[in-house]
């Protein structure tokens, strides 16, 4: 077994070690600062500790501060250890370890490669060498074997050599890595082209032909095709649909899918290939951008990223809220104070919002969801962080990746534009500003008609009342549940200039080629199928029933959606659409009311005001599951929920077991592997929460993944 693997003291029996090898980090973390805290106290009464007890105490619990994802205490282990012994190859293997995942990967690669020198055979020393020298950009050389020595890198060889020192300060290290790392790479091909070299051939809509003469391309299209196939066709990849907030896995569409054309060519929001589906599902993740698909550093290749680019895709908009209430645990979402600008809203504690401004983008789905924009410095990696993406990155501001791909985006931008946080916000309001000016009341609807959407209950009543600001109650004074069964539509011709209401689009199926008139109403009477007349009852529901149609409006609902984006582009209803169930209860956000200041889960993307709500909201069942299960997580596991006996099943490798997927044991090495990874990953997950305060203190109860972290107090 390696001497780094064997991360247990066996020459110190004491029930530490014990605790320590079962995996029990929490336990064993409290048991270590027991000893360290005696160790302070008997040397306060002169009582001689031995150097190599204290070195081995900050070393073990240095690793199990690694094992549950706290680097930085890890770090500063570490760097207890060593400066009581600057040999412990150890407490330098932990140190690389940590030091990488903060992102600091140069200093990471000194320590690791100092290591090498007193266990230059170990393997897990020689993966961890490798694995920074491929984040450095540094060549990484076969094997090569002389006098039975086997040297794995340049650098590693430079370090015996004792020429690293010199090779590391003048050999230029890239101050960006793997900008454009693309998941896709083993498997697919990409290619840009354009409309003159891309001609469509056929009437299917996958029936296209590149060709490959020499032209100015414009290179305005990506063509993608999967490896290893038969068929070596280039596939067009459309721009992904953003304008409905569909979440589910994406599929194909059903007319081609039987190979005829499809019905709704423009407006389609099927995928037409595999392809498609792959680099989609990515997308709406953040693992992948289409920009970067190509090689971004190559001679002919440049990204232009402009803020009304980044919104037209992304949605959203810029804005500023106060820097120390959002970094806050809980986080808390405050904006600037309407009485006194120069302070941010928090009802409590005023600071001051210019000089602790940052800059966060702001997307409103189903739920509310802050990206925190982190000033760009050289220093940045141009790439997102992994521990962000699967739980969390516990470095926060000190991570040198970005943590979503709207930050990744801006520091792009502000790279080649040099722009400032403040111009930023100001080229966002003056995009949306233009959008809505330009194409406010000529964006959505028939030419000939003027909408607005009325509480139904007022209506009939013979009052127009439209939403309040918070669009959760009518404006009224008997404050309606403004829901989309409460509310109708009024349209208004330029002919009559008198409101009238609209009925849904008729559900009879196939939809009429186009609408007519109600015999009824054409002849000045009373329809006697008012209920369940497919005819239209006025020329304006006539004409908006067509508009409806011609742009795959199905129903009232995405109607009301589309004029809202309309009114305010870059918003929708869900953003002020947060009286969320949980538990049965209505629980009602912030944003219901008024902009004030209130904490905020970044794992539900929910916003609370009151105690009690959050109380509510971490405790709940919902909330708890989301801690350890997240959409990105569905595909990352190949085998069986852990069952918590961590053993591999002796019947199964025998082929005598019989109770399958009952069976408590591992089914292999390779399913025992993932539990063991799962539940690092599960460990990870709850630290990150409970540093976020996302966990009541006192909550050890997490229903099915309990059994997995018994060991977490």
């Amino acid at each position: 077994m390696s001497t780094l693997c064997q991360d247990r003291s066996s020459r110190l029996p004491s029930p530490r070690n014990d605790v320590f090898n079962e995996g029990e980090w929490m336990r064993s973390i409290e048991m270590y600062t027991e000893a360290l805290s005696i160790a302070e106290y008997a040397d306060s009464e002169d009582i001689s500790v031995p150097t190599g007890t204290l070195e081995k105490l900050y070393a073990n619990r240095a690793a199990a501060y690694l094992n549950i994802g706290l680097h930085d205490e890890a770090l500063v282990d570490c760097e207890k250890a060593l400066q009581l012994n600057e040999g412990n190859h150890r407490a330098l293997y932990r140190k690389a370890r940590a030091l990488k995942e903060m992102g600091r990967h140069k200093e990471a690669y000194e320590a690791v490669a100092k290591c090498s020198l007193a266990v230059p055979q170990d393997p897990n020393v020689i993966r961890l060498t490798q694995d920074l020298a491929k984040m450095l950009g540094l060549k990484i050389r076969k094997a090569y074997v002389r006098s039975k020595v086997r040297v794995y890198c340049v650098e590693y060889e430079l370090w015996h050599m004792g020429y690293f020192s010199m090779w590391l300060n003048v050999t230029p290290l890239p101050a960006i890595v793997d900008l454009a790392k693309n998941p896709l790479a083993d498997t697919h091909e990409f290619k840009q082209a354009c409309s003159n070299c891309y001609v469509k051939t056929g009437l299917g809509v996958l029936d296209f032909t590149l060709y490959t003469e020499e032209h100015k391309c414009k290179k305005d299209i990506l063509l993608g095709r999967v490896k290893n196939q038969q068929d070596k066709s280039w596939k067009l990849i459309r721009p992904r649909p953003t304008k409905s907030q569909y979440v589910g896995p994406y599929y194909i569409c059903k007319d081609v899918a039987i190979g005829e054309g499809c019905r709704y060519p423009g407006h389609c929001t099927f995928a037409y290939c595999q392809e498609e589906i792959d680099v989609w599902s990515l997308e709406r993740k953040g693992f992948i951008c289409r920009d970067f698909l190509f090689d971004p550093f190559g001679p002919t290749s440049k990204i232009n990223l402009t803020v009304p680019k980044i919104l037209q895709e992304h949605h959203g908009i810029f804005m500023f809220l106060c820097g120390v209430c959002f970094d806050h645990k809980p986080r808390i979402i405050s904006k600037t104070n309407k009485d006194n600008p120069s302070l941010c809203s928090h009802p409590v504690t005023k600071h001051a919002f210019e000089d602790q401004k940052c800059l966060v983008h702001i997307l409103r789905e189903n739920t509310v969801r802050y990206s925190k924009i982190r000033p760009y410095s050289p220093q940045n990696q141009m790439d997102i962080c992994r521990h962000e993406v699967r739980y969390g990155c516990v470095r926060e501001d000190e991570c040198f990746y970005a943590h979503s791909l709207i930050e990744l985006k801006v520091w792009m931008m502000q790279h080649q534009l040099g722009i400032t946080p403040e111009n930023i916000v100001h080229e966002a309001n003056r995009f949306w500003n233009m959008e809505a000016g330009s194409q406010g009341s000529l964006r959505f609807g028939p030419p000939n008609l003027k909408m607005q959407f009325v509480c139904g209950q007022c209506w009939r009543n013979g009052q127009v009342s439209e939403a309040d600001k918070n669009k959760k109650y009518c404006a009224a004074k008997a404050r309606h549940s403004w829901s989309k069964d409460k509310r109708v539509v009024l349209v208004s011709s330029i002919e009559r200039k008198k409101w009238t209401t609209i009925r849904p689009l008729p559900t009879k199926k196939p939809i009429p080629s186009q609408f007519e008139i109600c015999m009824h109403v054409s002849t000045g009477k009373k329809c006697q199928y008012i209920g369940n007349c497919t005819f239209a009852h006025s020329t304006e529901e006539r004409d908006l029933w067509t508009y409806m149609k011609e742009n795959n409006i199905p129903d009232m609902e995405q109607l009301y959606e589309h004029w809202l984006q309309s009114q305010k582009p870059g918003w929708s209803e869900e953003a002020s659409n947060s009286a969320i169930k949980e538990n049965g209860k209505q629980i009602h956000m912030p944003t219901d009311y008024a902009e004030e200041a209130g904490n905020h889960c970044w794992l539900c993307g929910k916003n609370c005001n009151s105690d009690r709500q959050w109380q509510q909201h971490i405790t709940s069942e919902k909330h708890r599951e989301k801690v350890f299960n997240s959409e990105d997580d569905q595909n990352c596991w190949q085998y069986r929920f852990p069952t918590g006996t961590f053993r591999v099943c002796e019947r199964y490798l025998k082929g005598t077991c019989t109770e399958e997927e009952l069976c408590k044991l591992a089914h292999g090495n390779e399913e025992l592997k993932e539990w063991t990874e799962r539940r690092e990953f599960l460990l990870m997950k709850l630290a990150k929460a409970r540093k976020d305060h996302l966990i009541a203190p006192n909550d050890n109860d997490f229903g099915k993944y309990s059994f997995l972290l018994k060991d977490i107090k």
